[in-house]
C-alpha cells in the first residue's frame, strides 16, 4: 500500500479522532488525551476551528445521528491510573469557535462508548475500563458495559439533568477495545476485554432487549472487521493482550471465530486500528506505539496476511480511513511524536 502524507499539525498528547458533519461538509475532529485542545478539519488536513482548550481526556467522540455538527465525547479519561472524573459531555456548535459543552452523564473510568442506532431509536453503549481505583495499576474492580436511549431532545440536559443508563454486563477486566460492526441485518458493537471478545446488539424495537454473546474467549486488547479474503464474510483482527504486543486474525470456522493467523513479529503497545474496505479490497490500518512505533497496513495477498509499514516511528494511538472526492484519506493521531498526520492513500 502507497500513501503520501499532506499535511500535520502539532497536538500534545494528540489521541481521539471521528467524522463529523457539520454546515453541509464533512469534517475530521481530532482531540488530545490529555488536557488540551479538540480541533476541527477538513478532509484535507486543514484547521477550520478549535471546539475547546480542555479538560481533553477525550478517547471516543461520536456525533448525534441527524444533527448539524452536535457530538458526544469523553473527557476527563486521562489515563487508566487517572479517569475517576471521567464522563459523557454532549457538544453543540453555537458559532465559529464557540461550541457548547454540557455533562450528558457522570461515568467514572468510561473509555470507549458510540451511538447505535435500532428501530428508529438511538441507543448509548459505553464501556468503563475499570469501575474503582485506589492506587497506580489498580486493576482490582472490572469494568462494565452500560447502555441506555439517547433521548431525541436534548436540549434540558446538563450536569442536573442527566441522562440514565444501566449496567448490562459487568466483570470485564481491562475492558478496553470497542468497534461498531454495521452489516445488512443492522448496526452491533464488539466489545474486548481480557475475558474475551463480545457481541452486543441493540434491541430490534422500542423497548426490546440488548443481546450480549460471546465470540471468543481469548483476551483482547482492540479489534477490527474487514473482508479481507474477498470471500464475502468478515475476518477479525485482533490485539492482544492488554495494550500487547500480538496481532493476530480469526476467520469464522463452523460458525465460531478461530485464530488462522499469529504474525511471528511483535508490535509493541499494539493500539490504532481501523477496518475498511480500500479500492474495493479488505484492509487493516493500525499502529503501535513502543519499539519501532510504526504505522501499519494487514492485507491479504492471496495466500497469506501481509503487514506493510506506511510510516515509521510516529506512535499512532487512532487511525480511520475515510472517503473524500476523488481519493482516499487516512488519518493518524501519532500520539508519541504529537503529531496530528492527514495522509492520502494512492494505491495498495
Amino acid at each position: 500500500m502507497k500513501v503520501n502524507k499532506i499535511k500535520t499539525h502539532e497536538l500534545e498528547k494528540c489521541y481521539a479522532i471521528s467524522p463529523l458533519t457539520y454546515n453541509g461538509a464533512e469534517h475530521i475532529l481530532i482531540a488530545a488525551e490529555k488536557v488540551n485542545k479538540c480541533l476541527l478539519f477538513d478532509l484535507d488536513g486543514n484547521l477550520e476551528e478549535t471546539v475547546w482548550e480542555e479538560p481533553g481526556g477525550t478517547m471516543s467522540m461520536v456525533q448525534v445521528p441527524g444533527s448539524n455538527g452536535q457530538f458526544l465525547a469523553t473527557h476527563k479519561f486521562y489515563s487508566p491510573n487517572d479517569s475517576k472524573e471521567a464522563k459523557l459531555v454532549l457538544v453543540t456548535p453555537k458559532a465559529k469557535n464557540n461550541w457548547e459543552v454540557k455533562t450528558l452523564v457522570d461515568l467514572p473510568f468510561v473509555h470507549r462508548f458510540d451511538i447505535l442506532t435500532s428501530g428508529g431509536v438511538n441507543y448509548i453503549i459505553a464501556c468503563a475500563l475499570k469501575s474503582d481505583h485506589e492506587y497506580k495499576d489498580d486493576w482490582r474492580f472490572p469494568g462494565k458495559i452500560w447502555v441506555g436511549v439517547l433521548p431525541e431532545d436534548l436540549s434540558g440536559v446538563d450536569e442536573e439533568h442527566q441522562i440514565e443508563l444501566t449496567v448490562l454486563k459487568d466483570g470485564l477486566l481491562k475492558n478496553h477495545g470497542y468497534c461498531r460492526v454495521e452489516e445488512e441485518g443492522g448496526m452491533w458493537a464488539a466489545v474486548a476485554a481480557d475475558n474475551g471478545i463480545f457481541k452486543v446488539v441493540p434491541p430490534a424495537q422500542k423497548g426490546g432487549e440488548w443481546s450480549l454473546e460471546t465470540l471468543t474467549e481469548d483476551a483482547a486488547s482492540d479489534m477490527t472487521f474487514a473482508d479481507f479474503d474477498g470471500d464475502g464474510e468478515l475476518e477479525m483482527l485482533v490485539m492482544t493482550p492488554f495494550h500487547g504486543e500480538i496481532i493476530k486474525i480469526y476467520k469464522k470456522v463452523d460458525g465460531k471465530y478461530t485464530c488462522i493467523k499469529t504474525f511471528d513479529k511483535p508490535y509493541e503497545f499494539a493500539h490504532g486500528i481501523w477496518g475498511a474496505e480500500i479500492f474495493g479490497k479488505g484492509a487493516a490500518i493500525i499502529g503501535h506505539r513502543k519499539g519501532e512505533r510504526d504505522l501499519l497496513a494487514c492485507t491479504y495477498d492471496g495466500s497469506d496476511y501481509v503487514m506493510e509499514v506506511l510510516d515509521h516511528d510516529v506512535g499512532p494511538a487512532n487511525v480511520r480511513v475515510y472517503e473524500k472526492p476523488g481519493k482516499v484519506g487516512l488519518v493518524s493521531t501519532n500520539r508519541e511524536i504529537d503529531q496530528i498526520a492527514f495522509y492520502e492513500i494512492e494505491s495498495l
